[in-house]
């Protein structure tokens, strides 16, 4: 299972072929060949995609000088001229990346620049105006958003509802229905996630990690991950490491 998370930077994910999931901006729904997915940068998601599925990712760092879209994206892409024109964008991004010719990063910004153009085309399609969201999946995106910036506080799911200023219940009632989880399960899997990236790629301690996310104790921190992943810290680093 891919666990919610966000990254610092802007993810473009172009899906050429196979079926999957998306959660993105507070609400589930599903991905196919010819969706392009915007992810702007501090955007909690989570994407599964099949066996038979196949993607591009093209990672823009935050703070670039494109005109990039403010709020996530999710467009299926049915004119052929306009796949087949992404596809080569990505495909030359590649390329280009792989040949370390001089002045590299330059055109490698030159194709993110026309990404951004291609993407802004399709946005302002008639075809692309997103439906209007209902109560719930707004309180989910909101909620989405905080626990982004809010998920190494320690706060529970019920500090989250007061600030919302709704009730733990109406808010786990309105995130189940447009996400598919409830809204404790959303926390959690950003915490677990952040987690086990600490462990996998760093060097801090069980101990600092858990301070970092806010766990009252490193043994509190222990019995939580044993609980969510099977395994206690000291096995995941070790998982990574071998």
């Amino acid at each position: 299972m891919v666990l919610c998370h966000d990254m610092p930077s802007h993810l473009l994910i172009w899906i050429t072929r196979g079926q999957g999931l998306l959660q993105l901006d507070g609400q589930r729904r599903g991905l196919g060949a010819h969706n392009a997915v915007f992810i702007p940068a501090q955007s909690l998601f989570s994407m599964e995609l099949g066996r038979q599925g196949i993607g591009q990712a093209v990672v823009i760092p935050d703070g670039t000088p494109l005109r990039l879209p403010q709020v996530p994206r999710h467009l299926r892409i049915r004119d052929v001229q306009a796949q087949t024109e992404l596809t080569g964008l990505v495909e030359a991004a590649q390329r280009e990346q792989q040949a370390s010719r001089p002045l590299s990063g330059d055109a490698l910004e030159g194709h993110a620049a026309l990404m951004s153009v291609w993407l802004r085309r399709q946005i302002m399609q008639d075809e692309h105006i997103p439906d209007r969201r209902s109560a719930g999946v707004r309180l989910s995106a909101r909620f989405c958003k905080m626990v982004s910036d809010r998920y190494a506080t320690g706060a529970p799911m019920a500090t989250y509802a007061e600030a919302l200023d709704v009730t733990p219940t109406h808010l786990t009632r309105a995130v189940k229905a447009a996400t598919g989880k409830t809204a404790a399960d959303i926390l959690t899997e950003r915490v677990v996630y952040e987690a086990r990236v600490l462990l996998g790629t760093t060097d801090h301690s069980a101990q600092s990690i858990a301070r970092h996310l806010g766990f009252g104790s490193a043994a509190y921190f222990t019995r939580f991950i044993q609980h969510h992943t099977g395994k206690p810290p000291s096995k995941l680093r070790a998982a990574k490491t071998a």
